[in-house]
């Protein structure tokens, strides 16, 4: 174990996955497969999206922008992944950690947030119908996808400052796959009560917060469809949110787990340490593109008249 006095390392060591070759090689052909479906899948709901004008909708707004925070997590994490798999030279400089966890971290709070705003937004569709489209108006939709940009920047600089302010006298290496606030902590050799104070309230702000109003929306959601009469008609407005709570579920148990735990001692919680993350980072933006366009009848019946004409 490489061991370091200095304060602010020019270099740190990404440790991976595995540093077994034949599980190196599986790991990159599993990620390179995630990476390309993941581009591929979030271009195409982006653009069946823009290219259609019956869903140029609030829902489909968010939609979008989750589609472009999706592409943009799995282009901050996962070609470095691809990279240092099958290199010998693992290291990333201060300067791209940095960077990539800043990134990480603004892509993260605001799909938390906007998760809590696309429940919002089914609940005013299914609890108040008639009301929608004064609710749901463009401004509104406007702030509702800004806000959680703003809030995530202001956040992320405060968290990346506090972190690398931290002296890394023990060793350079990441026990991860990429640079996290939660591995560099658990580096530091100094007082890092400041750093995971501040990691606990802006995750119980941004995640819970998120999570609780995305709770409360549904609780109404589903009290409201328990009231339809027709079981067609409760079969139809539980399927609009079944994908929405699969992503949520994904999301907020492996995001919440991550940092919400003690920090500083985790030696039990090594493996999933580094497991965990792959969900949030690598499989939910994969899979949120087929769980919102193979569950949504708009979105198929309009790729599929779109192949047609091809």
């Amino acid at each position: 174990m490489e061991q370091s006095n200095q304060s602010t390392p020019a270099r740190f060591i990404l440790l991976g996955l595995s540093n077994v070759p034949p599980l190196q090689f599986i790991c990159f052909f599993v990620f390179f497969l995630i990476y390309t479906i993941t581009v591929l899948g979030n271009i195409l709901l982006i653009t069946v999206v823009t290219m259609t004008p019956s869903l140029h909708t609030p829902m489909y707004f968010f939609l979008s922008n989750l589609s472009v925070i999706d592409i943009t997590f799995s282009c901050t994490i996962v070609p470095k992944i691809l990279v240092n798999t099958l290199s010998t030279d693992k290291s990333i400089s201060f300067v791209e950690c940095a960077i990539q966890m800043y990134i990480h971290l603004v892509l993260g709070a605001t799909e938390s947030i906007l998760l809590a705003a696309m429940a919002y937004d089914r609940f005013v569709a299914i609890c108040r119908p008639l009301h929608y489209n004064t609710i749901m108006n463009k401004t509104v939709c406007f702030y509702m996808a800004a806000v959680p940009w703003s809030a995530s920047f202001i956040n992320s600089l405060l968290q990346v400052t506090l972190t690398f302010q931290l002296p890394f006298c023990k060793s350079l290496n990441i026990n991860n796959y990429f640079c996290e606030v939660p591995a560099f902590i658990r580096m530091s050799c100094g007082d890092t009560f400041l750093n995971e104070i501040s990691l606990y309230i802006a995750s119980g702000i941004i995640a819970m917060c998120s999570f609780l109003l995305i709770l409360i929306s549904y609780i109404h959601i589903i009290s409201t469809i328990l009231k339809i009469t027709s079981s067609q008609g409760r079969q139809k407005s539980f399927s609009t949110c079944t994908s929405h709570l699969i992503v949520v579920t994904l999301f907020f148990g492996t995001i919440m787990f991550t940092y919400l735990h003690p920090q500083k001692y985790t030696n039990l919680f090594n493996k999933t340490d580094k497991v965990l993350p792959i969900l949030y980072t690598t499989v939910t933006p994969m899979l949120n593109p087929f769980i919102y366009s193979i569950r949504n009848k708009d979105v198929k019946n309009t790729l599929i008249n779109k192949l047609k004409r091809i």
